[in-house]
């Protein structure tokens, strides 16, 4: 078919009739034909995208939608950045793959994110490019580890979400995407993780280290404990696709003590929460601590081009030439995005605009706090979370989320869901979202949760 640009409407959320519109449902039925039954956004959000701009993306039918999705957290500066579709075009005229070859633009790149992480750190620190996804730097940060300690075991969290590769998904807790893989990669041990909206442990929120990294310190330091000395111990700060779930600050600085204590290397997983989605370029940053390996992705070219590293303590470097490689590990024009949108962070206080954003945030779903039916309303920075459950016994309220999720979207705003039955309503716009768009966002998404009610 002819591909037919369409017009760019006026940037506001508007949408006419039921969705799909006629056009969106045309394309919906052509993937539901000819892709994978493995699609899932498009399930709950059926829409068709024509175009994008900043926080807003519109559909073939010329609905508009204010976009608290974001790529999944990929689009850091929105969508289509004109100065990074500048930098990225210039470097397509230039050069667009080289493998592991050193570029002007990868050195450029690989300057501007050291310069991001904190002294301490950019001084000892080396990166490796992997191929184009998160689960990809995963797989390396693992490997890596593996090489460099001789230890094959390794400790994860429940909850936690690594991604979708054989060797990531052996490190995530979701049960229901291992099931049906049999013969997953071993030696992979799940702890406590600090939700303390639903303890693991069901125990006091006010004992919250004590419970969860009491467990892990006991563990591995029982030399009848069962499990032997890992190879690495993998965490994130906050916890995404679990449902927005920062982490306790005692829970962290005791699982990082710990590690050092037992010389065990510590990788944070920054795949979403990287780049300044909390406020601080690196989530860890919020902890005071000092990982060992840090495994970004996401964000790192501000506007969706591929690209995905681990930064890692130069003690741990001994890997052999090619012991982890990827064809599209030198995407030229992802590079020059990236070290772009570094620019654009330091130029225009971005973080700073996060920061602030968040505190509005935080105000305006502050109503929320009195509902019976939000168990809790979370977040750092521009990812915040609201967990929906039944007050009378507790349980995930998963199809009164997909219920609100439904009611914004035909309302023109986009948000995600995640957390335990998909319950928690998560948020997650451009790093450079406004005021009057958090406003706009909140207005629709608080009449949603008053509007379709609880189940009854």
């Amino acid at each position: 078919m002819t591909r037919t640009p369409t017009a760019r409407p006026a940037l506001a959320p508007r949408v006419e009739g039921a969705l799909p519109g006629p056009r969106s449902a045309e394309f919906l039925e052509h993937q539901r034909q000819w892709e994978s039954s493995a699609r899932a956004y498009p399930r709950h959000l059926p829409i068709a995208i024509a175009g994008a701009e900043g926080s807003y993306l519109w559909d073939m039918d010329g609905n508009v939608f204010l976009d608290f999705l974001a790529g999944a957290g990929v689009l850091s500066l929105g969508h289509n950045h004109p100065e990074l579709v500048h930098a990225a075009t210039e470097q397509m005229h230039v050069l667009t793959h080289g493998l592991d070859f050193p570029t002007a633009a990868k050195r450029e790149f690989v300057d501007a994110q050291l310069s991001m992480l904190p002294p301490s750190l950019s001084s000892r620190m080396r990166m490796h490019f992997c191929g184009p996804g998160g689960a990809n730097a995963v797989d390396a940060a693992i490997k890596l580890c593996k090489t460099a300690t001789g230890r094959g075991d390794l400790v994860s969290f429940q909850g936690g979400f690594h991604g979708s590769s054989h060797a990531a998904m052996a490190l995530t807790g979701l049960v229901a995407q291992k099931r049906p893989i049999a013969n997953g990669v071993p030696g992979v041990h799940f702890f406590p993780y600090s939700y303390c909206a639903r303890c693991p442990v069901g125990l006091s929120p006010d004992t919250c280290a004590t419970n969860c990294v009491g467990l892990l310190e006991r563990s591995l330091r029982d030399p009848n404990g069962g499990i032997p000395l890992p190879a690495a111990v993998i965490l994130e700060m906050v916890q995404g696709e679990g449902g927005i779930i920062p982490a306790d600050r005692d829970f962290v600085r005791r699982v990082r003590a710990l590690t050092t204590e037992l010389d065990i290397p510590l990788v944070v997983d920054e795949v979403q929460t990287g780049c300044g989605r909390t406020g601080t370029w690196f989530a860890f940053e919020h902890y005071d601590i000092e990982p060992d390996v840090i495994i970004a992705s996401k964000a790192l070219s501000g506007m969706g081009l591929p690209v995905a590293v681990i930064f890692y303590d130069r003690r741990l470097d001994g890997w052999a030439p090619g012991a982890h490689t990827g064809t599209f590990r030198g995407n030229q024009a992802a590079f020059a995005a990236g070290a772009a949108a570094v620019r654009i962070v330091r130029r225009d206080d971005v973080l700073g605009n996060v920061r602030q954003r968040g505190r509005e945030l935080a105000q305006r779903l502050g109503v929320l706090h009195g509902d019976v039916w939000v168990r809790e309303v979370r977040g750092l920075g521009l990812m915040w979370g609201i967990e929906l459950a039944d007050p009378r016994d507790g349980r995930p309220a998963g199809a009164y989320a997909r219920a609100v999720q439904a009611y914004a979207l035909q309302h023109g705003l986009i948000v995600e869901l995640g957390g335990r039955d998909d319950s928690v309503i998560r948020l997650m716009p451009p790093l450079t979202v406004t005021a009057e768009e958090i406003d706009l966002a909140c207005a629709i998404l608080l009449d949603a949760i008053e509007r379709c009610g609880p189940p009854q």
